[in-house]
């Protein structure tokens, strides 16, 4: 099991309960996607996946690893094979792209050579390929503040493809994206994640883009699982109590006619 999370709990210090009494497991190779209303708490469950939160109740067990059993130093190279992609990328804005993405090893690279590749970077090769299968190619010696919000996001998934994480963990990846260029972004992923056998999982607000790229789906409401259900088993009826709102309708992507059917690129 890849990711288990036993009667997890998050309170954040200003008293607000992000998750309540979570239970998951997520096989290796999984692709899941997580949907949900806004402030259901699905950025707080990525990062208590990705152990940049601390529960305040439950067990978190990541790649075999009491997560919070670890000392700090064994939980960094926990870290380590685990990527996070931003739905805001935190990127310096004066800084080169190629440099952005080969950023993606500095968990895993030493000091010294960390240090070197901000001067002059090291695989110049390999951030270019890890870019062109997201269309960008041609931006790699372009500064970050030169990109629009979509093509920062790519840049973004192009850092955590080139680190190649065991688990890759995505909040709103697409969420800056035109629907095409979104597609084709969970595409990659999802093609990346199969052909390495790295678990993926993605949260979005679009839904007809998580029913028709992830083969599991996670509703997630008021920080608790409302199901937990193959792609094709989603029903209306699902969507609709996952998104009720007493002054709110489902999403429009959400009413899509069901089941959908997977793509396999």
């Amino acid at each position: 099991m890849t990711l288990r999370l036993t009667h997890v709990s998050l309170r954040h210090a200003n008293g607000v309960d992000a998750l309540r009494g979570v239970d998951l497991q997520i096989g290796v190779g999984e692709q899941v996607a997580i949907i949900g209303p806004s402030g259901a708490g699905k950025s707080s469950l990525l990062n208590l996946l990705a152990t940049a939160l601390r529960p305040s109740s439950g067990e978190i067990e990541v790649l075999g690893e009491r997560a919070w059993h670890l000392s700090a130093r064994q939980r960094q190279r926990l870290r380590a094979r685990i990527g996070l992609v931003h739905q805001a990328p935190p990127l310096p804005l004066r800084q080169r792209v190629v440099t952005a993405v080969l950023a993606g090893k500095l968990g895993q690279w030493s000091l010294g050579k960390s240090l070197l590749n901000l001067l002059h970077p090291l695989d110049v090769p390999g951030a270019r390929a890890a870019l062109a299968r997201l269309d960008l190619g041609d931006k790699l010696f372009a500064h970050c503040q030169q990109l629009s919000g979509g093509q920062l996001q790519r840049v973004g998934i192009a850092r955590v493809l080139y680190q190649a994480p065991e688990i890759l963990l995505a909040d709103e990846p697409v969420s800056a994206m035109d629907p095409v260029m979104a597609g084709h972004t969970l595409t990659v992923l999802s093609r990346h994640a199969r052909e390495h056998n790295v678990t993926l999982v993605a949260s979005l607000h679009a839904v007809d883009l998580a029913l028709s790229h992830f083969p599991r789906i996670i509703g997630l409401r008021d920080g608790q699982i409302l199901f937990d259900s193959p792609a094709d088993q989603v029903s209306h009826d699902m969507l609709d109590a996952l998104y009720a709102n007493e002054h709110l309708q489902s999403p429009p992507s959400a009413v899509a006619p069901l089941p959908v059917q997977i793509p396999r690129c």
